[in-house]
């Protein structure tokens, strides 16, 4: 089949199957507000700007003028570059948007070069799905494409990205090696050859030269374009050379792309917004991403310092540590939208749970808060010696995404993009907060943001008391199981019981005798058919774990216990399709397919699907099902509820249906409404996971991150988010016994390092049931051969542990190799050494894998 031909099938399905996003971004955006190549005249032009008026100056800035200033801060821009700089006034710190010294920089070279002058770059797809960049610096201010407006308390920046002018589509898409060489290279100096060889490449099979779009960018581009025109390259010669090949391109608009950002100062902080209202695209060119701030306070190779990255319980980055054969760091907040394809992450791989990330100097240090846009917000990180000579940390939004879709014509095959219908509708805020060199470390970041969520209702009021009780004993009970029987030959789903409520009571009472106290019961697989239950909108407690009357009398004998016990229900993750449609109640993909979900087979590291499969709920449907299931609840529980993994605390997907598109951002808002609602009704509520905006509601979190995900690039593992939420909210790791702890002693340390509880999932039957099952994820669950370490740790660790509970966790510090000190509210202190020998730290000996407490612990 000839290349035009393929062309025009690729055409007609393009026709039909496409789905492009609106080139215009509002906050509630419409579908018709798009632009075509047709009629660009409804596309915004630049804003007309102001002259900025210098209200001071500083001598170390030159070319700089001061625009606002407070008690805390002075903000400084550079009209001719768009760069801006800030003074934090206690420390006499300067944050600056871009590097000082770039221009002396040895390692970056062409558009790494022009990065270094940017405040964002663009990323965006064309029809074909095929992704490219643009930069402010490249595509807006080197064409003086900007313009400027004065805010109360800061500056509002307009950038165009791109012009009316010729673009890549003016030059040819292949041509033979010898126009190439005698029409093009023979007409031209070494300069502009060495511009042609950069951006074309020799197919020798069909002696042509064809064109490298990645390489056609920027600065690039305009010296090839440059090129072509110094040989005398005409439009005839253009379709020439495509008519030659079978080239029928379609001229598309011209690619012009509008942001804008604003500077203001709120206190002793700076906000940096980019607000939907300024962003806008052709319809051809939906943008994928938008970075914010890529080298703002970036680390030269000749500095000391660290980055501080949200993985898991949190990661430090030391500044210049040579690991240059390792990726960059990048990480979606809130881990993956199961809606979209998913990158099979390892098995370790922690989420990023906290919207924030960092960089430290002795002299002084800031934390970034993403305010707006956290659901679709990814943290970017690397060092110098890759692309340039810095250590930078930075956030980046999506707003188009895009998925693939494999279609059939007679005997072709082709995959086309698929494009989200409407842009997200979120402004994109980032805080950064400033602190000087008595701050400067991750948990001076940490007491930061601490504070920050106290003020704004992000965290539960401290709970101190002069009289604390013991710490937690997390304990996950599984009740019954759905398997598969067979009567007479005809397959059946029954329910069969691992723990009875009955022996659940025996279970407990156990525990009490072994002077296990402050239990906290989640109990799982007790509704609508087991663990893998069903939408819970109308719930019918299982008879194979004693049925309603079971439920209450166990309720009864946890209050009189004085054991929490909290009904474990999962919302977003449906795993049995009886009395749910997922053609209409499931979150649909960008190729509008149910959203659905496949264990993950740990052996091999990829989903299997043998294996029964969950769907994901719909946003849309969140709400209403919350509200059925609140109804329900409220004859059979009173108090304590628990949400499953992967559930509330822990995911946020979108709905990617044209006809009722839910963004992530969307999504947040409806998550946020039910986390308050699940709460004001069920008075406790413990969840997994722990994502930001959940713990204003929660009263325990079980499965929070204790590690990192131990990147390549990492080099210290820390306890930030636990430094952020200790006091406020009780918490613990995965179950020990089906953990990766090999060694308990190891899992005790890591409890009083983190001030955190211990937990275990158990279930009453023998552990062969659950073989060859769905459920043989939990091959190790009989409690019995746990209990009795499980009373062990939890007295040892409640020993150590219970004099800080309830207060905040002030700081933490590695004194040398696996020796660390976690220090509390009022000076309270706990030392512990994770090494086979003993050391000694300010004259105490701390033996080997041991610890020792001191300071104001009472």
């Amino acid at each position: 089949m000839n290349y035009t031909v393929a062309k025009k099938i690729t055409g007609m399905l393009l026709a039909g199957s496409l789905l492009l996003g609106g080139c215009q971004f509002s906050p509630t955006p419409l579908a018709h507000e798009t632009v075509t190549a047709a009629d660009q005249t409804d596309f915004p032009s630049l804003p007309p700007g102001e002259k900025l008026k210098s209200s001071f100056s500083d001598v170390r800035l030159p070319g700089m003028v001061g625009i606002a200033q407070n008690a805390a801060l002075q903000l400084f821009i550079n009209e001719e570059t768009a760069e801006i700089a800030v003074i934090h006034t206690q420390s006499g710190q300067i944050w600056r948007s871009n590097p000082a010294d770039r221009e002396q920089d040895g390692v970056a070279a062409g558009i790494n070069k022009d990065l270094l002058s940017s405040q964002t770059k663009l990323s965006f797809f064309n029809s074909l799905g095929q992704s490219s960049t643009v930069n402010s610096f490249t595509d807006s201010v080197a064409h003086k494409q900007i313009s400027y407006e004065v805010l109360p308390s800061g500056v509002r920046v307009h950038y165009q990205f791109g012009s009316t002018e010729r673009s890549i589509e003016d030059l040819p898409m292949k041509i033979s090696k010898e126009r190439f060489e005698q029409r093009l290279l023979a007409q031209l100096d070494k300069a502009g050859q060495r511009a042609l060889k950069v951006g074309y490449a020799e197919d020798k099979d069909e002696g042509a030269y064809v064109r490298i779009d990645k390489a056609m960018q920027g600065l690039q581009l305009s010296r090839a374009l440059k090129a072509f025109d110094t040989a005398g390259y005409t439009s005839e010669d253009l379709a020439q050379d495509h008519a030659e090949f079978g080239i029928e391109e379609e001229r598309s608009g011209p690619r012009l792309f509008m942001l804008t950002m604003e500077y203001e100062l709120d206190g002793e902080d700076l906000l940096v917004r980019v607000p939907s209202s300024g962003i806008h695209f052709p319809e051809e060119y939906p943008i994928n991403s938008i970075s914010v701030m890529d080298y703002f306070g970036a680390g030269g190779s000749e500095e000391e310092g660290s980055i501080l990255v949200p993985d898991g319980s949190g990661a430090l980055i030391h500044f210049n540590n040579g690991k240059l054969q390792y990726p960059a760091y990048q990480q979606d907040i809130y881990g993956p939208d199961m809606t979209m394809k998913l990158r099979e992450a390892s098995s370790n791989e922690a989420r990023a749970r906290l919207p924030v990330f960092g960089l430290i100097r002795k002299e002084g240090a800031f934390l970034g808060i993403i305010e707006q846009g956290d659901a679709v917000a990814v943290v970017n990180a690397d060092i110098s010696g890759k692309l340039n000579s810095y250590n930078n940390v930075y956030p980046s939004f999506y707003v188009v995404n895009k998925s693939d879709v494999t279609l059939q014509a007679s005997d072709m095959v082709r995959t086309l993009p698929k494009f989200q219908k409407k842009p997200t509708a979120s402004d994109f805020v980032v805080r950064y907060a400033f602190v000087g060199a008595d701050k400067a470390s991750y948990s001076g970041l940490a007491s930061l943001y601490r504070d920050y969520l106290m003020q704004n209702g992000g965290l539960p009021e401290l709970n101190a008391s002069k009289e604390q009780s013991n710490v937690p004993f997390y304990l996950q009970l599984f009740g019954g199981m759905t398997t598969r029987q067979h009567m007479l030959g005809i397959p059946y789903d029954s329910t069969e019981a691992l723990t009875t409520f009955d022996e659940a009571k025996k279970i407990l009472s156990a525990l009490t005798e072994k002077k296990v106290s402050n239990i906290q019961v989640r109990y799982a697989g007790w509704l609508n058919g087991g663990l893998h239950h069903r939408l819970p909108d109308s719930i019918q407690v299982d008879g194979a774990v004693g049925g309603k009357k079971g439920l209450r009398d166990f309720s009864t004998y946890t209050q009189e216990a004085g054991i929490g016990f909290y009904p474990d229900i999962a919302l977003l993750n449906v795993q049995s399709k009886k009395g749910f449609k997922p053609s209409k109640e499931a979150s649909r993909t960008l190729t509008q397919e149910p959203a659905v979900l496949y264990p993950m087979n740990q052996a091999i590291q990829r989903r299997d699907r043998d294996r029964s499969p969950s769907y994901v709920l719909s946003p849309n449907m969140l709400e209403d099902v919350t509200a059925d299931m609140l109804d329900e609840l409220r004859s059979l529980q009173k108090d304590g509820l628990s949400l499953s993994l992967n559930d509330l605390a822990a995911q946020l997907n979108s709905d990617m249906n044209p006809k009722k598109l839910v963004d992530r951002t969307q999504a947040l808002g409806s998550v946020k409404k039910v986390l308050e609602q699940i709460g004001q009704q069920a008075g406790s509520l413990v969840a997994e996971g722990g994502n930001a905006y959940a713990l204003p509601y929660v009263t325990g979190l079980t499965d929070a991150p204790m590690t990192s995900s131990r990147f390549k690039l990492e080099d210290e593992e820390i306890p930030f988010y636990q430094l952020v939420v200790h006091g406020s909210i009780g918490y613990t790791g995965t179950p020990y016994n089906l953990s990766t702890y090999t060694n308990a002693r190891q899992y005790v340390l890591k409890l009083i390092e983190y001030g955190a509880s211990p937990y275990f999932a158990w279930f009453n039957a023998p552990n062969h049931v659950v073989k060859e099952t769905d459920y043989d994820d939990l091959y190790a669950a009989n409690y019995e051969q746990w209990i009795d370490l499980a009373a062990e740790i939890y007295n040892e660790v409640n020993q150590v542990n219970q004099p800080f509970a309830g207060r905040s966790m002030i700081s933490h510090e590695s004194l040398e190799e696996g020796v660390f000190r976690t220090t509390y509210e009022g000076g309270g202190f706990v030392i512990v050494n994770y090494n086979d020998f003993p050391v000694e730290v300010d004259n105490d000996t701390v033996e080997a894998q041991s610890y020792v407490t001191g300071g104001e612990q009472l």
